[in-house]
């Protein structure tokens, strides 16, 4: 029987070694290391480190995924949801430092890997958004913009300063604290300046 404290262990420990090392630098033998176990108990819980890089990837996106469906897929005005959005979406990933280089890294490096994972139930749809931003345009409650460039701007801006993090902080001069102060900051000022940009 596989005990769920020691299968979080690890994972817990594949997060850290993966942070520093990255998926293709990471060792089973350093991972067993930093979850204090041997590498041969690693591999009863995951065979190979492809199936523990998916199993920590997969409990992360399993919280994300469903705070932005929820989102993406609720009767709230555009204008709501793109506020609801940045402040999950930060909030998450200060949490969660780790995940947007990971994906970005993993699906570069191994694109079947992105096309099963979009494919999947699991990842975030912004379908219903895309066609509530057409609607609004068409009534004249937003300027004239593709609902596909207006998502594109907020991931980006969003994302950017984590998975740009050495480089925020190095031309910046941030520590960690003021770089969290930042981020909390553009909790507030991302929203807005999309919404200034697009209402008419």
């Amino acid at each position: 029987m596989k005990d769920s404290s020691t299968e979080q262990n690890i994972l817990n420990a594949a997060i850290s070694v993966f942070h520093k090392k990255g998926m293709a630098g990471a060792r089973m033998q350093e991972i067993a290391d930093e979850a204090k176990i041997n590498k041969a108990m690693l591999h009863y819980y995951f065979r190979n480190k492809q199936q523990l890089f998916e199993a920590v990837f997969m409990q992360a996106f399993q919280k994300f995924a469903p705070q932005m469906n929820g989102i993406f897929n609720s009767e709230a005005p555009v204008f709501e949801k793109i506020r609801d959005f940045t402040e999950s979406y930060i909030s998450f990933v200060i949490e969660n430092p780790y995940l947007p280089t990971f994906l970005i890294q993993e699906i570069n490096i191994n694109p079947e890997f992105g096309a099963t994972f979009f494919a999947s139930h699991s990842a975030p749809d912004p379908t219903s958004f895309e066609k509530q931003i057409a609607q609004e345009i068409e009534k004249g409650i937003l300027k004239p913009v593709d609902p596909k460039q207006l998502l594109l701007n907020l991931f980006s801006l969003c994302a950017f300063p984590f998975v740009g993090s050495g480089l925020v902080k190095g031309i910046l001069k941030l520590d960690k604290e003021s770089c969290n102060t930042l981020m909390e900051e553009r909790k507030k000022l991302i929203p807005e300046l999309i919404i200034n940009s697009i209402r008419t």
